[in-house]
């Protein structure tokens, strides 16, 4: 049988690629990877079996206009650009690719750290401008807390080199067991806790409810002084004014960010005047190894739904649609 794929982005990696087309299926891709209108006009005149989501909103509509969708599986692990409550309600799986992209996300995190413990980006501009300024203010991170909220595969990687400099590391993971073999890593049973003992905290953690703005004035508060926080995950986890202030008010002496909660960065951001904030345009998991990891996951992960093979159900972010026994 010949599958029909949409990938919401113009290209899919070449291990991804492969998996689709020895299967014989027909794939259609995005010609303007910002348009999500575009998504709902293609769903609603192609009879599509599957979609790989990547970066654009995949709509109630466009959902709702494509009644013989049956799988949709997100090129990574974020799902906010998804309407999962739309897919829900036709008894579609929504899926995720994790951890195939946990060590190029580990590795951005730990550059991050490092560029903004040392406000590398700041002295690069200064050589740029004919200037040569040696600054003393810098943080040496050996002997210092890493506080991470979230102890899955990028976290503990993360952990692992931070370990190698000479860190202490510390996380806050509700889904891990108090007691389980966290490898020397001390585990808080609250957010508050890890706060207080963290001169650097990363995140690595989905948007829910309960993680939703996590960091906010009052949280942020709890960090010792001149704390740095980094941001490898989702944008909306932050309050973004109340980072800014923390940085203004010297609370925070710097932080590394990959994801804002509107992307790309607006051109009139306040992040944009920080000199002690490192950003990246969300590229945790755009290296080539990685976005091959990723694509071949999610390509072999909707054909075997589609072929009623058995699925990672820990993948599935609505496993009630799922059938029992899968």
């Amino acid at each position: 049988m010949t599958y029909k794929f949409l990938m919401t982005a113009p290209a899919l990696g070449a291990a991804g690629r492969k998996v689709l087309a020895d299967a014989g299926c027909e794939v259609d891709y995005l010609q303007n990877a910002d348009d999500d209108g575009e998504v709902e006009r293609l769903m609603s005149t192609r009879a599509y079996d599957a979609v790989i989501s990547r970066t654009v909103t995949l709509s109630a509509a466009a959902i709702n206009a494509c009644p013989s969708l049956k799988i949709i599986c997100k090129h990574g692990v974020g799902v906010t650009n998804i309407d999962v409550a739309a897919a829900t309600a036709h008894a579609i799986p929504v899926l995720t690719t994790p951890a195939t992209n946990a060590q190029s996300v580990a590795e951005l995190t730990v550059g991050l750290m490092l560029s903004a413990a040392r406000q590398l980006p700041f002295f690069q501009q200064e050589i740029v401008e004919g200037r040569w300024t040696r600054s003393s203010q810098g943080i040496e991170l050996h002997g210092k807390t890493l506080g991470l909220v979230g102890y899955g595969e990028i976290g503990r990687r993360v952990a692992h080199v931070a370990k190698a400099i000479g860190m202490r590391t510390a996380f806050f993971d509700p889904a891990i067991p108090s007691g389980s073999d966290t490898t020397d890593a001390v585990q808080y049973s609250s957010l508050q806790e890890l706060l207080q003992n963290s001169n650097v905290l990363s995140l690595h953690c989905p948007v829910n409810k309960a993680t939703r703005l996590m960091l906010n004035a009052d949280t942020l508060a709890q960090l010792p002084n001149r704390a740095i926080v980094i941001n490898t995950s989702r944008g909306e986890l932050i309050d973004e004014p109340a980072l800014a202030k923390a940085l203004t008010d010297g609370k925070l002496a710097a932080a590394g960010l990959d994801t804002v909660a509107v992307e790309p960065l607006p051109l009139d951001h306040p992040f944009r005047l920080f000199s002690n904030i490192v950003m990246t345009p969300h590229i945790g998991g755009t290296t080539p190894e990685a976005l091959d990891a990723v694509a071949r996951s999610a390509a072999q992960q909707c054909l075997d739904f589609l072929q009623q093979r058995r699925i990672n159900v820990r993948a599935c972010v609505n496993p009630e649609t799922l059938n029992k026994g899968e």
